[in-house]
């Protein structure tokens, strides 16, 4: 797929999901041959393409749902019930990153595919100017987020369909109770306070006060970051990417195991 197609199909890389799948393998008699590429919606629908008829459509679909779930590729093996004896496998079986699947068609061919997802970067919105908060701008780019500076009592924007949001509260003194009025009005992937526990549960007095949610206020992380020692601004928004890091790709995990 070029980037013309995919921006032909109303689809824009980093904002929208899609997914690209390329047959890399095929054994026997198959329509679609090695090399053959399609561009997926995030149902499995073909956008542009072909990777053969309606025999491989379903487990195409299927491995395009886990892709997204997950964040991960799959590679996926189509093939029919005898050759999936002779291996000793059922269709439905994971082994060593190959999901099988049955091929009921007449031709009984076996189709190899390899479906790589291609899903929204996750923003990430700091709230404040403090020296913190200007490491985490300079670093989190470098680690996969559209990060941002959003002011402490201006509403956030609507989310973007599909994107995550993470939310960073770096205020340090300069509006703490605003920027966490502000971003605890709806609910977001991971909100973190830089500051110190006390602090912030004497901010949580003033949230109970002003009527903000109490499952908002129990979700926030304080204080922001994995414990490493952090001292300086920059090794705090260290700790912080760390902690981000290991809740994206926790619930990453999460999904795949439930799936």
């Amino acid at each position: 797929m070029t980037p013309k197609q995919i921006t032909d199909h109303g689809l824009n890389e980093g904002e929208d999901c899609f997914a690209i799948a390329t047959i890399v393998r095929t054994a026997g008699t198959t329509s679609a041959k090695p090399g053959a590429k399609a561009l997926l919606r995030e149902d499995g629908t073909i956008l542009e393409g072909w990777l053969g008829g309606g025999c491989v459509r379903g487990a195409i679909r299927d491995a395009t749902f886990r892709a997204y779930a997950t964040g991960q590729p799959q590679f996926i093996s189509v093939a029919p019930e005898e050759d999936l004896t002779k291996k000793g496998v059922r269709a439905g079986d994971d082994i060593d990153g190959v999901r099988f699947a049955r091929n009921g068609c007449p031709s009984k061919g076996t189709i190899d595919i390899f479906i790589e997802p291609y899903l929204p970067t996750p923003d990430l919105l700091v709230f404040g100017e403090s020296p913190v908060a200007e490491k985490l701008l300079e670093l989190a780019p470098q680690f996969g987020w559209a990060v941002a500076s959003v002011g402490v009592d201006a509403p956030l924007d609507a989310r973007t369909p599909n994107r995550a949001r993470y939310l960073v509260i770096a205020t340090q003194g300069q509006g703490d109770l605003a920027a966490l009025k502000t971003g605890l009005v709806e609910p977001v992937d991971y909100v973190a306070f830089v500051g110190s526990s006390k602090k912030f549960a004497s901010l949580t007095e003033k949230l109970i006060a002003a009527e903000t949610d109490p499952a908002q206020i129990a979700a926030v992380r304080a204080p922001a970051g994995l414990n490493i020692g952090a001292v300086t601004p920059a090794e705090i928004a260290l700790s912080i990417l760390a902690e981000l890091t290991q809740v994206k790709r926790d619930r990453l995990a999460e999904v795949a195991q439930n799936g």
